[in-house]
């Protein structure tokens, strides 16, 4: 039964209220939940990579404020992660300022790695997956809206994405851009043995009483205002990313004609996705 007490957005307007609310008064699990042990600092990332952050997710901008404010002794960073991925440009950033910390990088995957979480684990000094764990693998994804030209540009820019990050799996596991690509053209899983022999992974090992910090702050309610994502119908979602419509007007014989279309401009990116 849910504890909630709201009713769900009954219109645009609501949601754009909601948003601008939370924009100054964040949740308690806007930053990934941090542990101090000593010179070793804790940090779940159990959420999707969305460049939003707070309720939509884990946002690089949140990863970067939690690092930033880790003490200067801190000598190695345990990354614990059960995420489905997300965001991909977000995800690149998780794993550059992970890797410009001077901390050694553990990961530790728990449940799921998949897609952008995927090379973001794959890209720690060390990744331990716990037994039953798994990490997957695939090509980027997108939306575009617009004519032909549109459709060919996206699949270019897809293409390069996913290049890109092919050549990160092969800069961990060996092997080619062009192999690893294969793999995520196939969606391609790995149980956390067949990780570790695809060599993206170093060690399967046991979930361990130092990967359970008992001093990180959860929030129990991070949104009372929506009971599940799905609340979100796609009018309300069109009308918060801004996204363009299409001027249908009827000429002097009653026949519709499109008078004109908005160009794709950059935001769109930030549908991106892996």
């Amino acid at each position: 039964m849910s504890r909630h007490t709201k009713k769900p957005p009954a219109s645009s307007a609501e949601v754009r209220a909601f948003l601008a609310n939370r924009a100054t008064t964040r949740p308690t699990n806007s930053e990934p939940n941090v542990a101090l042990a000593g010179t070793t600092a804790t940090i779940r990332l159990y959420d999707p990579i969305d460049s939003w952050g707070g309720w939509w997710g884990m946002s690089a901008a949140e990863v970067a404020d939690a690092i930033d404010k880790l003490p200067a002794e801190v000598t190695e960073i345990r990354l614990l992660i059960n995420s489905p991925g997300g965001d991909v440009f977000d995800g690149v950033a998780i794993t550059n300022i992970l890797g410009a910390h001077p901390a050694r990088i553990v990961a530790v995957v728990q449940g799921i790695a998949a897609s952008a979480a995927s090379f973001i684990a794959t890209s720690a000094d060390e990744l331990v997956m716990n037994p039953g764990s798994m990490l997957m693998v695939h090509d980027a994804s997108g939306s575009v809206w617009g004519w032909a030209e549109d459709m060919r540009q996206m699949a270019a820019l897809l293409d390069q994405i996913s290049d890109n990050i092919a050549g990160m799996y092969a800069a961990k596991a060996g092997g080619t851009a062009a192999e690893w690509r294969t793999k995520m053209l196939a969606e391609t899983w790995y149980t956390a043995d067949e990780a570790v022999a695809a060599g993206l992974a170093d060690s399967v090992g046991a979930a361990s009483p130092a990967d359970a910090p008992t001093d990180a702050q959860v929030d129990d309610d991070p949104s009372p205002f929506f009971d599940n994502r799905l609340m979100m119908t796609v009018a309300q979602a069109r009308e918060i990313l801004n996204l363009p419509q299409i001027d249908v007007h009827q000429d002097d014989d009653d026949a519709s004609r499109i008078e004109s279309r908005p160009r794709l401009n950059a935001e769109r990116l930030a549908l991106l996705t892996l």
